[in-house]
């Protein structure tokens, strides 16, 4: 017998006034989207909200455990996720694609550092003048009659030996 990964998830009929969940936050942007509510792309998307930072596929597969979904799935799912909205990608240095759940939050932006692949999150003050500098180039965009308008910012440099904050050190890509 096959099993179903089709999920009989309880959004169907989630009231409007209670508070959603991050997770069934991000299965009502799937069910809006058109795109089913499967077992794997719920445990994807939970383990991209536990993770809370830019991920690697491998990073994401890996959180999932050993009989979830296998790596093709997990492409998938975040190629799907992303043409939708749901994620939004980033890069390091080398080009490894990195990975953040979208529930509507303002942009995040980043510094990954050359050396050690650690990803640091912008500094408010910065991040709040790029968003309005960025906002400006897509509304110019906009009125010259650009649609589907949208941007990717990355920073890339050297950390200083003795950061104060925590970073999130994303593993290099292997070379295939």
């Amino acid at each position: 017998m096959i099993a179903s990964t089709q999920t009989n998830h309880p959004l169907t009929g989630v009231d409007g006034e209670k508070e959603r969940t991050p997770v069934e936050l991000a299965c009502y942007k799937l069910k809006e989207a058109g795109l089913r509510i499967t077992q794997p792309r719920v445990s994807i998307l939970a383990a991209l909200i536990r993770a809370a930072r830019p991920s690697s596929i491998d990073a994401l597969h890996g959180d999932l455990g050993a009989n979830s979904c296998d790596i093709v799935t997990v492409y998938r799912c975040m190629a799907a996720f992303e043409s939708i909205g749901l994620v939004r990608r980033a890069f390091l240095i080398n080009g490894t694609s990195l990975y953040e759940i979208n529930l509507g939050d303002p942009n995040r932006y980043h510094v990954v550092c050359k050396q050690t692949n650690s990803v640091q999150e912008l500094d408010a003050t910065s991040a709040t003048e790029l968003r309005r500098a960025v906002q400006l180039v897509e509304d110019t965009l906009r009125s010259q009659g650009f649609s589907d308008v949208g941007h990717i910012v990355e920073f890339f440099g050297k950390a200083p030996v003795n950061r104060t904050q925590s970073d999130v050190v994303v593993p290099a890509a292997t070379a295939s």
